[in-house]
């Protein structure tokens, strides 16, 4: 018994380029010649096969992919009945291969076709463009995957199918991404590549403008970005819905290829959910048979700003899409390659040019056969009477019409075939008339064979033929449209002044207006108040943690003070279930003192606190032991001066311009805590507080409260990080400082 033996590394490494090589090239990249993935040529090749022609009578789906799977693809059925279906969606293939009759899916869900017992298929016109030119020896064929039968290589393409109907796949390393083309556009583009082959790929693009999908929505992608993809085999194309206004009602008439129109409904609907759309009221999907695609959006008014409104959507929705562009296709040297426009046309025209030779050719040896034969029947027409003595009366009359008349074996065995009836003079007339038509026909293809023009203008001219026959007009229009943004959602929500209300559990909510107590509000068994502060219900709230994180939440969007709120562990993710300790609500560009206990701190903007992330973002650097202190609102510049006080009763007055402006960080010393002191726990810094010269401040310790203003900060006004002064006695348990207001 014959065996190898290898090592286990090189069977998988043999394995697996065996596998890639069959994916790449007999599974998931076109051919350049005619277009098609091996599955799609298998399918059309045995609908023809089984005679289900344009002008044939449909016949059941589950027939064709039996042939189809049992011939020539032995995989899934549902797969290559998936592929069937493709191919017959008239909004999925610019120039569809499949007539299908019953359910082949819809734009809203292609993939809700039925089952192959219940459809039924034929061929389209435009399929013979693949097909007319196969039984003329125009192409290699081999066996099937059990040598029973042979198959078609490639079909003979009279068009470049490879870009008008486009291909997408995912190979192993690789993939590739076709877009579809208009018919008229490409063959004028191979026109003029025929006529001038130095053409550059500008010349082209005069033709095809852009790709063509079969939906009449529009391309919005820069001129300059096409020319790039089809000058390098790689890029991008944007389309974006069409719409009119009529009234306060936006009709949305054609939207990108392959969007789903309920989809972008409920894309629209969740927006509304969650008020970012407080212009629009209603929503209605008016889709028919006479309208494919009719969506209704609904405003609240005509004071909309509608292209806005539309601008938004685009950007939100699937209403503007962007599709990749990777022109990977197997070349006429049977290997994958990334090809740009012009290699794609030439491939094509060497391909086609090809196809037309030996279609010549098999065409010319036919009639040299039949010539053959002509003559033979002539030479036994000139001694007719010899020839029948001979078949009446010799014992092999074959060999002596050979010896007699100087015949090949074919032309005897033609004499021995005439029957009786086709010995008359009319028949010998006949004879001569097909010899000279035939010998006119075998100088008209010789002369074409051996001249390069006129080969060139045959193939014009069948190009010509075929584009006026299958052309039609652009169906994805190219415009040039501003680029789409998002609303600015602070610009959507009402400016109302909001309180917001942190609980020591992390539970959160909004309360209308300022004059609420937060205290009072009603709490969950075990919770308790814990911090607020007074905002807008436009702007943007910022949690901060004791490790220093900031966790953002518009607002607008905190649930109702008169329930109990909800949790931020819902929204956010707190590292070392370090809750939230304070909350704060300022505009964007207000300033903020940031500062820990352990008596370090800087400032910056408040726009520095947002964050998307759930995990937050880390804004102070807490050292060990310590936590962060709740953001102090700097309200007045220029010369603010800091206030800190420490829980020993320490207080330092200093100028803000001591202290660095940082995005984040750990900051610099506010004031000097001796080090024993800071380390052991027996000192903290307790209170910031920044003000200006024309500010008094309280401090309160208990039910206690003292008053400063600018003229009793004499003793402890200095310089950042120095110890400043004691405060009187009975205040050295600070419990808040606050500017004093009228």
């Amino acid at each position: 018994m014959d065996f190898e033996t290898i090592s286990m590394g090189e069977y998988a490494e043999r394995s697996y380029l065996d596998y890639s090589m069959y994916v790449v090239l007999d599974r998931a990249l076109p051919f350049v010649g005619d277009g098609l993935k091996p599955v799609q040529r298998r399918i059309v090749y045995a609908m023809s096969e089984l005679g289900l022609s344009n002008q044939s009578k449909h016949k059941k789906s589950a027939r064709t992919i039996g042939d189809v799977i049992g011939k020539f693809h032995p995989h899934g059925d549902s797969a290559c009945y998936e592929a069937m279906v493709l191919m017959a969606q008239s909004f999925s293939y610019r120039y569809p291969l499949v007539d299908g009759q019953g359910n082949f899916g819809s734009p809203d869900d292609p993939k809700s076709f039925a089952a192959m017992r219940y459809t039924e298929s034929r061929l389209t016109p435009y399929a013979k463009t693949l097909l007319s030119e196969l039984p003329h020896g125009t192409v290699d064929w081999g066996p099937n995957f059990d040598g029973t039968m042979d198959e078609p290589l490639w079909l003979p393409a009279r068009l470049p199918n490879v870009l008008l109907n486009g291909a997408s796949g995912i190979a192993v390393g690789m993939a590739t991404d076709v877009p579809p083309h208009n018919l008229t556009e490409v063959a004028q583009a191979t026109l003029h590549l025929l006529d001038n082959p130095n053409a550059e790929i500008s010349d082209l693009c005069e033709f095809i403008q852009a790709p063509d999908y079969p939906t009449k929505a529009e391309i919005i992608t820069p001129r300059a970005d096409i020319l790039k993809m089809y000058e390098t085999g790689h890029g991008g194309i944007r389309m974006r819905a069409v719409y009119e206004r009529d009234g306060i009602d936006v009709i949305v008439t054609a939207l990108p290829h392959q969007a789903s129109g309920s989809k972008i409904l409920e894309q629209i609907a969740s927006q509304m959910r969650a008020k970012k759309l407080p212009m629009v009221s209603d929503l209605r999907d008016e889709s028919d048979h006479e309208n494919p695609v009719r969506l209704v959006i609904t405003a609240r008014s005509n004071r909309v700003d509608f292209d806005a409104l539309m601008l938004h959507l685009f950007s939100t929705t699937d209403m503007e899409k962007t599709y990749k562009a990777n022109f990977n296709v197997i070349g006429l040297d049977r290997r994958p390659q990334v090809k740009n426009l012009k290699m794609i046309l030439k491939d094509w025209l060497t391909f086609r040019t090809e196809t037309v030779r030996r279609r010549l050719q098999y065409r010319l040896d036919k009639v040299d056969a039949r010539l053959h034969i002509l003559e033979g029947l002539l030479i036994a027409y000139l001694d007719l009477d010899e020839v029948i003595r001979i078949i009446r009366y010799e014992d092999e009359p074959k060999k002596e019409l050979i010896k007699a008349f100087k015949l090949s074996e074919i032309q005897a065995d033609a004499i021995l075939d005439t029957r009786l009836r086709n010995l008359a003079r009319l028949e010998e007339m006949k004879i001569r008339t097909e010899q000279l038509e035939l010998q006119a026909e075998k100088d008209e293809i010789e002369g074409i064979l051996m001249s390069r023009a006129r080969m060139k203008t045959l193939i014009r001219n069948e190009l010509k033929d075929d584009m006026a026959l299958y052309g039609d007009e652009r169906k994805t229009q190219i415009a040039e449209r501003e680029a789409a943004q998002v609303f600015d959602e602070t610009k959507l929500v009402p400016s109302e002044p909001s309180t917001i209300v942190l609980s020591t559990s992390g539970w959160v909510r909004a309360a209308k207006g300022h004059e609420i107590d937060p205290t009072a509000l009603n709490y969950k068994a075990g919770d308790e108040y814990l911090d607020h502060t007074h905002g807008r219900s436009n702007l943007t709230s910022v949690f901060l943690s004791p490790d220093g994180r900031a966790f953002s939440l518009p607002t607008h969007t905190m649930p109702s003070a008169r329930g109990q709120g909800e949790p931020l562990s819902t929204k956010f993710v707190f590292k070392n279930n370090f809750l939230p300790i304070s909350v704060t609500c300022q505009l964007p560009n207000a300033r903020l003192l940031m500062c820990s206990d352990a008596g370090y701190g800087y400032h910056g903007v408040m726009e520095n606190l947002y964050s998307k992330m759930k995990a937050g973002k880390h804004v102070l650097s807490v050292p060990k032991g310590f936590k962060a202190m709740k953001p102090t609102w700097i309200e007045k510049l220029p010369d603010a001066h800091v206030v800190c006080v420490t829980t020993a009763g320490y207080m330092l007055v200093f100028p803000l311009e001591e202290l660095p402006e940082l995005v984040k960080g750990k900051g610099n010393k506010l004031i000097n805590i001796p080090a024993k002191r800071l380390k052991a726990g027996e000192e903290k810094l307790a209170a910031t507080l920044a003000i200006t010269p024309e500010d008094s401040f309280l401090i309160h310790a208990g039910a206690r409260y003292i008053r400063f203003k600018w003229k009793d900060l004499v003793n402890y006004i200095g310089h950042r990080a120095k110890r400043g002064a004691v405060l009187p006695q009975g205040f050295r348990n600070v419990d808040r400082v606050e500017i004093e207001t009228e």
